[in-house]
Protein backbone atom coordinates (compact mmCIF):
# COMPACT_ATOMS: atom_id res chain seq x y z
CA UNK A 1 0.00 0.00 0.00
CA UNK A 2 1.42 3.50 -0.84
CA UNK A 3 1.01 5.96 1.75
CA UNK A 4 0.27 9.27 1.33
CA UNK A 5 3.42 11.31 1.41
CA UNK A 6 5.13 9.01 -1.21
CA UNK A 7 2.64 10.34 -4.36
CA UNK A 8 3.25 13.28 -5.85
CA UNK A 9 -0.50 14.36 -5.03
CA UNK A 10 0.23 14.61 -1.32
CA UNK A 11 4.07 15.90 -1.94
CA UNK A 12 3.59 19.04 -4.33
CA UNK A 13 -0.13 19.76 -3.48
CA UNK A 14 -0.62 21.21 0.58
CA UNK A 15 -3.70 20.86 2.47
CA UNK A 16 -5.41 23.90 1.42
CA UNK A 17 -4.74 23.32 -2.24
CA UNK A 18 -6.31 19.93 -1.85
CA UNK A 19 -8.78 21.68 -0.20
CA UNK A 20 -9.56 24.04 -3.15
CA UNK A 21 -9.35 21.19 -5.28
CA UNK A 22 -12.09 19.91 -3.78
CA UNK A 23 -14.36 22.64 -4.74
CA UNK A 24 -13.04 23.70 -7.82
CA UNK A 25 -15.80 21.99 -10.17
CA UNK A 26 -18.19 23.25 -7.83
CA UNK A 27 -17.35 26.86 -8.59
CA UNK A 28 -16.81 26.14 -12.16
CA UNK A 29 -20.33 24.77 -12.83
CA UNK A 30 -22.07 27.37 -10.79
CA UNK A 31 -20.22 30.18 -12.78
CA UNK A 32 -22.53 28.56 -15.75
CA UNK A 33 -19.66 26.50 -17.57
CA UNK A 34 -19.82 23.06 -18.50
CA UNK A 35 -18.49 20.52 -16.32
CA UNK A 36 -19.15 16.89 -17.87
CA UNK A 37 -17.02 17.27 -21.17
CA UNK A 38 -15.24 14.09 -20.47
CA UNK A 39 -18.80 12.05 -18.74
CA UNK A 40 -20.28 12.77 -22.13
CA UNK A 41 -17.23 10.81 -24.59
CA UNK A 42 -16.98 8.28 -21.76
CA UNK A 43 -20.93 7.84 -22.12
CA UNK A 44 -20.59 7.89 -25.85
CA UNK A 45 -18.47 5.02 -25.90
CA UNK A 46 -20.12 2.74 -23.17
CA UNK A 47 -23.51 0.57 -23.97
CA UNK A 48 -25.86 1.26 -21.53
CA UNK A 49 -26.08 0.03 -18.51
CA UNK A 50 -21.68 -0.44 -18.29
CA UNK A 51 -19.28 -1.08 -15.02
CA UNK A 52 -17.46 2.01 -14.82
CA UNK A 53 -14.46 2.49 -13.03
CA UNK A 54 -13.56 6.28 -12.31
CA UNK A 55 -9.92 5.87 -11.33
CA UNK A 56 -8.82 8.73 -9.37
CA UNK A 57 -11.97 10.36 -9.24
CA UNK A 58 -11.43 13.52 -6.97
CA UNK A 59 -14.40 15.11 -5.84
CA UNK A 60 -16.14 12.15 -7.94
CA UNK A 61 -17.69 14.96 -10.48
CA UNK A 62 -17.04 12.33 -13.05
CA UNK A 63 -18.63 9.19 -11.54
CA UNK A 64 -21.30 11.22 -10.71
CA UNK A 65 -21.80 11.97 -13.90
CA UNK A 66 -21.94 8.98 -15.83
CA UNK A 67 -23.90 7.19 -12.94
CA UNK A 68 -26.88 9.61 -13.45
CA UNK A 69 -26.33 8.58 -17.24
CA UNK A 70 -27.09 4.76 -16.09
CA UNK A 71 -23.95 3.60 -15.84
CA UNK A 72 -22.70 1.19 -12.51
CA UNK A 73 -19.89 3.33 -11.27
CA UNK A 74 -17.30 3.00 -8.97
CA UNK A 75 -15.19 5.80 -8.19
CA UNK A 76 -11.78 5.89 -6.36
CA UNK A 77 -9.07 8.45 -5.00
CA UNK A 78 -6.30 8.18 -2.86
CA UNK A 79 -7.26 11.41 -1.13
CA UNK A 80 -10.10 11.09 1.49
CA UNK A 81 -10.34 14.87 1.86
CA UNK A 82 -11.40 14.40 -1.75
CA UNK A 83 -14.00 11.64 -1.32
CA UNK A 84 -15.17 12.95 1.84
CA UNK A 85 -16.12 16.60 -0.51
CA UNK A 86 -17.69 14.26 -3.14
CA UNK A 87 -20.28 12.12 -0.67
CA UNK A 88 -20.92 15.37 0.09
CA UNK A 89 -21.36 16.96 -3.14
CA UNK A 90 -22.65 13.47 -4.94
CA UNK A 91 -24.88 11.59 -2.10
CA UNK A 92 -25.67 8.78 -4.86
CA UNK A 93 -22.38 8.31 -5.86
CA UNK A 94 -20.49 4.98 -5.25
CA UNK A 95 -16.93 6.86 -4.68
CA UNK A 96 -14.11 5.09 -2.17
CA UNK A 97 -10.90 6.23 -0.39
CA UNK A 98 -8.46 3.51 -2.47
CA UNK A 99 -5.01 4.12 -4.16
CA UNK A 100 -4.32 3.59 -7.58
CA UNK A 101 -1.72 0.92 -6.86
CA UNK A 102 -3.87 -1.03 -4.40
CA UNK A 103 -6.55 -1.72 -7.22
CA UNK A 104 -7.76 -5.52 -7.13
CA UNK A 105 -10.11 -8.32 -8.42
CA UNK A 106 -12.04 -7.74 -4.98
CA UNK A 107 -13.40 -4.68 -6.90
CA UNK A 108 -14.52 -6.96 -9.73
CA UNK A 109 -14.13 -6.43 -13.65
CA UNK A 110 -15.10 -3.36 -15.76
CA UNK A 111 -16.63 -2.44 -18.83
CA UNK A 112 -14.15 0.72 -19.21
CA UNK A 113 -11.93 2.53 -16.95
CA UNK A 114 -11.91 6.29 -17.01
CA UNK A 115 -8.66 8.05 -15.54
CA UNK A 116 -8.99 11.93 -16.40
CA UNK A 117 -6.94 14.74 -15.23
CA UNK A 118 -3.70 14.27 -15.12
CA UNK A 119 -3.94 11.45 -12.11
CA UNK A 120 -1.39 9.36 -13.89
CA UNK A 121 1.10 12.64 -13.20
CA UNK A 122 -0.33 12.22 -9.46
CA UNK A 123 0.62 8.91 -8.41
CA UNK A 124 3.80 7.81 -7.04
CA UNK A 125 6.78 8.03 -9.05
CA UNK A 126 7.68 4.40 -10.68
CA UNK A 127 4.14 3.18 -9.89
CA UNK A 128 3.03 4.25 -13.15
CA UNK A 129 3.41 0.33 -15.14
CA UNK A 130 2.00 -1.68 -12.35
CA UNK A 131 -1.15 0.66 -12.04
CA UNK A 132 -1.69 -0.20 -15.48
CA UNK A 133 -1.02 -4.22 -15.12
CA UNK A 134 -3.55 -3.94 -12.22
CA UNK A 135 -6.21 -1.97 -14.00
CA UNK A 136 -5.47 -4.36 -16.91
CA UNK A 137 -6.67 -7.30 -14.06
CA UNK A 138 -9.83 -5.96 -13.96
CA UNK A 139 -10.64 -4.33 -16.89
CA UNK A 140 -13.01 -6.50 -18.94
CA UNK A 141 -11.77 -8.39 -22.46
CA UNK A 142 -12.74 -5.82 -24.93
CA UNK A 143 -12.99 -3.43 -22.53
CA UNK A 144 -11.16 0.35 -23.05
CA UNK A 145 -9.04 2.08 -21.00
CA UNK A 146 -9.38 6.34 -21.30
CA UNK A 147 -6.36 8.46 -20.05
CA UNK A 148 -6.60 12.27 -20.16
CA UNK A 149 -3.66 14.15 -19.09
CA UNK A 150 -1.42 17.75 -19.75
CA UNK A 151 1.46 16.01 -22.07
CA UNK A 152 4.18 18.35 -19.82
CA UNK A 153 3.90 16.67 -17.11
CA UNK A 154 5.54 13.87 -15.01
CA UNK A 155 4.30 10.76 -17.43
CA UNK A 156 5.18 11.05 -20.59
CA UNK A 157 3.14 9.92 -23.28
CA UNK A 158 5.73 7.75 -24.40
CA UNK A 159 6.02 6.39 -21.20
CA UNK A 160 2.15 5.57 -20.97
CA UNK A 161 1.98 3.78 -24.50
CA UNK A 162 4.86 1.60 -23.23
CA UNK A 163 3.27 0.57 -20.15
CA UNK A 164 -0.22 0.18 -21.98
CA UNK A 165 1.46 -2.60 -24.51
CA UNK A 166 2.74 -3.99 -21.26
CA UNK A 167 -0.79 -4.08 -19.89
CA UNK A 168 -1.51 -6.10 -23.07
CA UNK A 169 -3.76 -3.24 -24.59
CA UNK A 170 -3.72 -1.35 -27.77
CA UNK A 171 -3.83 2.43 -28.42
CA UNK A 172 -7.33 2.35 -30.43
CA UNK A 173 -6.97 6.66 -30.67
CA UNK A 174 -5.80 9.34 -29.39
CA UNK A 175 -7.07 13.27 -29.39
CA UNK A 176 -6.12 16.08 -28.54
CA UNK A 177 -9.12 16.92 -26.24
CA UNK A 178 -12.54 15.41 -24.66
CA UNK A 179 -13.91 17.06 -27.33
CA UNK A 180 -12.23 14.90 -30.10
CA UNK A 181 -10.10 17.39 -31.74
CA UNK A 182 -7.27 15.88 -33.15
CA UNK A 183 -4.10 15.31 -31.08
CA UNK A 184 -1.44 17.53 -33.24
CA UNK A 185 2.26 18.65 -32.68
CA UNK A 186 0.93 21.71 -31.17
CA UNK A 187 -1.15 19.66 -28.36
CA UNK A 188 -0.39 20.10 -25.00
CA UNK A 189 -3.13 18.10 -23.80
CA UNK A 190 -3.94 14.03 -24.67
CA UNK A 191 -6.91 12.01 -24.33
CA UNK A 192 -5.45 8.55 -25.01
CA UNK A 193 -8.05 5.13 -25.62
CA UNK A 194 -6.96 1.80 -24.98
CA UNK A 195 -8.45 -1.35 -25.61
CA UNK A 196 -7.83 -4.32 -23.65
Amino acid sequence: MTSEKSTRWFTERSLEQRKEYAQRFVRIAAEGNDIDGEARLIDAMATPGSRILDAGCGAGRITNALTLRGHEVIGVDADPLLIEAGREQHPEADLRVLDLVDLSEDLGTFDLIVCTGNVMAFVEPGSEAGILEAMSRILAPNGRAVFGFHIDRAYPLADLDQHGVAAGWQLEHRFGTWNLDPFTDESDWAVSVFRG
